[in-house]
């Protein structure tokens, strides 16, 4: 029979926490300078400055506050939900700098990794890629295992399209492994309620506002590039404005009591700033930005209806957040209409090049995903992390104490009757 309480974390959490940030530090210490402003580029002027830190604070709050409120959807998951979504997001950035630096050749000079606003933005681009993948094992792996994910689910983000289809195939793989059949059709604590699905709320209203700094940051601000910026940053906000109007209306087309569902909304509504990311470089009219948004939100919002549950029953893999639907059908779907505007739009050698130059970037990209996810997934299931009990997937108490309050004066733990 299975024990009354989860494997306590206590000998492996604080071990790990301890050991990668003391590498961390020790790494910071040898090779990590703050770029200082004699090496900074002379056309870096101060309106350039308060641009780039706008971006990086639009980025910042989606990263911890878009993506931790959104993370509490579930009625008993509420704290890790969030908690979990801070600690994964603030080691992923720690190791994106360093990752970064030694592997792109423009970011270390000298043997020294210099650390600049687009840097730090870079880096929180690549935490979002992980906290995509960790929505499909959502409140299914301890925090000790979601750090060694994270690890393993770091790329080098060049494309928007990169950090949505690598991440939620990767995650999906990832559950796929780790399938289990005590969540089989439906586990007992796996559902929502008014609260959690409103604060889950705040935090797509979050992503939602910030959503047109996210897919601008990876435009140069430069003079000539301006005008491409700032086209980037209409599209993706009326892409978004369908996505709500059609999530809003396919969810209470697809209810049987004719009724919306807040779980359709508070992810479906990104899906149009998912695919409009992707073909951004492409769209230069809001018709076109519009039906991207429009066709994003609809396969998304159908995805949620009818292809989760398909996936649980078809495939064995069960993914929480149903990133498939959110990140990577509208992915994949931007890459078609990015790969068809420029098919369009260029001349017939300049086509045929692009042509084959995107569609060796989407296999080596879904392959590569899936690949590694499927070679993590084994890894995380042994004994040594500690996995999670059936019965304690999706619930608080297996990491944090949930059965009173602490009082915040005398620093003692009260038990609520």
């Amino acid at each position: 029979t299975a024990p009354g309480y989860a494997p306590s974390l206590r000998s492996r959490l604080p071990l790990v926490a301890f050991l990668l940030e003391t590498i961390f530090i020790l790494l910071f210490v040898f090779f990590v300078k703050i770029e200082q402003p004699e090496q900074i580029d002379r056309e870096y002027d101060s309106k350039l400055f308060i641009s780039s830190y706008a971006e990086f604070q639009d980025i910042h709050v989606m990263i911890f506050m878009g993506f931790g409120f959104l993370a509490t959807f579930l009625l008993r998951y509420g704290f890790s939900g969030s908690g979990f979504n801070v600690l994964l997001a603030a080691m992923a950035i720690q190791w994106a700098v360093l990752m970064n630096g030694f592997l792109l050749p423009q970011r270390h000079h000298k043997r020294e990794i210099h650390i600049s606003m687009k840097s730090m933005i870079e880096a929180e681009l690549c935490a979002a890629s992980a906290l995509v993948a960790m929505g499909a094992v959502h409140g299914k792996t301890n925090p000790v295992q979601y750090k060694f994910i994270f690890k393993i689910s770091h790329i080098l983000i060049s494309s928007i399209m990169l950090l949505h289809v690598f991440g939620a195939l990767f995650g999906v793989m990832v559950s796929w492994v780790l399938y289990r059949e005590g969540i089989e059709p439906v586990h007992e604590k796996e559902k929502t309620d008014r609260k959690t699905g409103l604060f889950a709320m705040f935090g797509t209203l979050f992503l939602w506002m910030f959503w047109p700094s996210f897919n601008s940051a990876m435009v140069r601000d430069h003079k000539w590039e301006r005008g491409l910026k700032l086209t980037v940053i209409y599209g993706t906000y009326l892409s978004l404005a369908v996505s709500v109007v059609m999530a809003m209306s396919v969810s209470m087309l697809t209810s049987a009591k004719g009724k919306m569902n807040m779980v359709h909304l508070q992810s479906s509504t990104l899906s149009g700033g998912v695919a409009i990311g992707v073909a951004m470089t492409a769209v230069h009219t809001p018709w076109i930005a519009m039906t991207i948004g429009f066709c994003a939100s609809l396969l998304s919002a159908l995805g949620f209806c009818y292809m989760k549950n398909h996936m649980l029953f078809a495939f064995e893999c069960h993914d929480t957040c149903s990133v498939l639907n959110v990140h990577a059908v509208p992915g994949i779907l931007g890459w078609f209409a990015l790969l068809f505007l420029r098919l369009a739009s260029d001349e017939s050698t300049i086509a045929v090049q692009f042509a084959v130059y995107h569609i060796c970037v989407l296999l080596i990209t879904a392959c590569m995903s899936l690949v590694m996810g499927t070679a993590t997934g084994p890894t995380t299931l042994i004994h040594i992390w500690r996995p999670q009990q059936d019965r304690k997937c999706f619930d608080d108490q297996a990491f944090w104490e949930v059965k009173g309050f602490v009082h915040l004066h005398h620093f003692k733990y009260v038990t609520t009757p």
